[in-house]
């Protein structure tokens, strides 16, 4: 069987979740080949074997974490030399997606960017992706090359299925433009407790019927009686209730979760954009009219002030 290309996204050995599930695609396709990379790239080991990994390429060098991104291209396009997989699957982050296209350009392939589904067929890899708001769904295969194919989180469960996972070191050429851009200062973004609103299973939003920074609370203890990501509509943000980096839509973060939760959110095409391939998609708004009711699989036309502390509750009485 054919193998294909796994890059992982980690954080000092410790696996992100998407990286988990692309294996889950990666084995319907062939037998899965993880790439870590940085430091902690061999601690991922134990973990990409669980999850159908056959091997694991490693390597660490400084300028993995001192420079962006084209160190990691060189890296994964070491790995690519030496396995001729039959696909590259990279998570769909802004790194991820820069990283992929950059290796495309180099080994002359095309690219299929936010992936929400991928199988195969006896001429290849196939790839589902949402268009035009996702009001299509579209099937699309790499007719040059190897296909590099960036997958959008909660595109496929996490799956056990034990592997070798057999850890081979990768060596790695660094080519004159790596060391172009240096990194000269991070800042940890603050944390909250949650999950990242791209990669969590539930996703709870408000909008302009919250009225007001002050009451955005109520949607925060909705979301954590459920152990979910909170996110905004774009008017929430632009009206200073909400931080960007929370903002789901068109112009903020893209969302594929189980369930997704929208109060006060009218349903414009901009945000619907940002979360309309949900599995299931649930609204509560006072106005019986909302574009959003076109969209959901269950709504509630009610004052939010009234329905969603009324579902905290509940929910918190249920889970005891």
């Amino acid at each position: 069987m054919a193998e294909v290309l796994v890059y992982v996204d980690h954080v000092d050995g410790a696996v992100r979740k998407p990286t988990l599930e692309l294996l889950t695609l990666a084995r319907r396709i062939g037998e899965p080949v993880a790439v870590a990379l940085g430091a902690g790239a061999d601690a991922t080991a134990a973990v990409l074997a669980e999850h159908g990994a056959v091997k694991v390429l490693t390597a660490d060098a400084p300028e993995f974490a001192e420079y962006l991104v084209v160190p990691k291209v060189d890296a994964l396009q070491a790995a690519y030399e030496a396995v001729s997989p039959a696909a590259v699957l990279v998570p769909s982050s802004a790194e991820g997606k820069e990283i992929a296209a950059r290796l495309a350009v180099r080994i002359g392939s095309g690219i299929i960017t936010d992936a929400v589904d991928l199988e195969a067929d006896d001429k290849g890899p196939v790839a589902t992706q949402a268009a035009f708001a996702a009001s299509f769904t579209t099937k699309s295969r790499v007719s040059k090359g190897t296909p590099v194919i960036t997958v959008k989180p909660n595109s496929a469960p996490v799956e056990a299925a034990p592997a070798a996972g057999t850890v081979e070191a990768l060596a790695v050429t660094f080519g004159a433009l790596a060391t172009g851009t240096r990194i000269t200062g991070r800042t940890p973004r603050e944390s909250t407790g949650r999950p990242e609103l791209t990669e969590a299973a539930i996703v709870v939003s408000g909008g302009r019927g919250v009225n007001g920074a002050e009451n955005f609370h109520i949607i925060e203890e909705l979301a954590d009686s459920l152990g979910a990501a909170v996110g905004a509509s774009r008017a929430a943000v632009d009206a200073g209730w909400y931080p960007h980096c929370n903002q789901v839509g068109q112009t903020g973060k893209s969302v594929s979760p189980q369930l997704y939760i929208a109060s006060g959110i009218s349903g414009a095409i901009q945000h619907r954009a940002g979360m309309q391939t949900s599995k299931t998609i649930v609204a509560v708004n006072k106005d019986a009219e909302a574009p959003i009711f076109d969209l959901v699989d269950y709504g509630v036309v009610g004052d939010l002030f009234a329905v969603v502390p009324q579902l905290t509750e509940e929910i918190k009485v249920r889970k005891g």
